[in-house]
């Protein structure tokens, strides 16, 4: 086991082809291989957090992909905004922020995350 920082992104290749290897092994837990597929992909998920952050959905674009996905319109979404149809337009427009209501109608009716629709 031969196990250093990644530093640079030939590094970071290097380690995610090391973790191919070690996968290609299906190493047993508790075995040297599948220790060090621990630690590398430890190493990996830090340096990614660092140099390839992913950032939070936009709530409005999160609640568009959601009725994309489930073939909702504005109108079906009424029901999760208190019955006020205005205010489903007021939001998808960006013009009105969502309520603590809202957010957690939207969650317990769509199963958006809470930290989506928070974000």
């Amino acid at each position: 086991m031969n196990i250093k920082p990644i530093r640079t992104e030939k590094d970071y290749r290097n380690a995610l082809t090391r973790i191919d290897e070690l996968i290609a092994h299906e190493p047993k837990d508790g075995s040297r291989e599948f220790d060090e597929l621990d630690i590398v992909s430890t190493l990996v998920e830090a340096y990614e957090h660092i140099h390839y952050p992913i950032e939070a959905p936009d709530p409005v674009e999160a609640i568009k992909y959601i009725m994309g996905e489930k073939g909702l319109r504005q109108k079906d979404l009424v029901k999760y905004f208190g019955g006020n149809r205005s205010l489903v337009s007021a939001v998808l427009h960006k013009k009105r922020e969502l309520s603590k209501r809202v957010i957690k109608s939207l969650h317990d009716g769509l199963g958006i995350p809470y930290e989506i629709l928070m974000a």
